[in-house]
């Protein structure tokens, strides 16, 4: 499957037409459609379309089937765990807001285990 079939494809899935998702890449609205007639996409282009259409860039360009990168690439913290330095606009945040954050993502939590998502 070529990188435009990718695109067109997922972005179908998406309820997305290609003009959208170049216009929501900051692209031309007939800028995708080039990559149909041999123009290969920048990486620039991939990225801003990948992020549109919330895939990983070597999903679109053919090198894994996965549609987005796996936990393992992602930073994982539990906002539970009282070791985890929580900040906010880089300064960190105080403990008793610590508190009223880990208070409310248990409440979360027990939401969700009730079935009250």
């Amino acid at each position: 499957m070529t990188t435009f079939e990718k695109i067109k494809n997922t972005a179908k899935t998406r309820g997305m037409n290609l003009k959208q998702v170049a216009l929501a890449s900051g692209m031309s609205e007939n800028a995708i459609y080039r990559y149909n007639q041999g123009v290969e996409p920048s990486g620039t282009a991939i990225k801003a379309i990948a992020e549109t259409l919330n895939v990983s860039t070597n999903y679109l360009l053919g090198h894994t089937d996965e549609m987005n990168t796996t936990l393992s690439d992602k930073k994982v913290t539990d906002i539970l765990d009282n070791e985890t330095i929580l900040a906010f606009d880089g300064m960190e945040i105080a403990e008793e807001d610590k508190e009223k954050l880990r208070e409310y993502a248990r409440f979360i939590i027990e939401q969700r285990q009730r079935g009250n998502k």
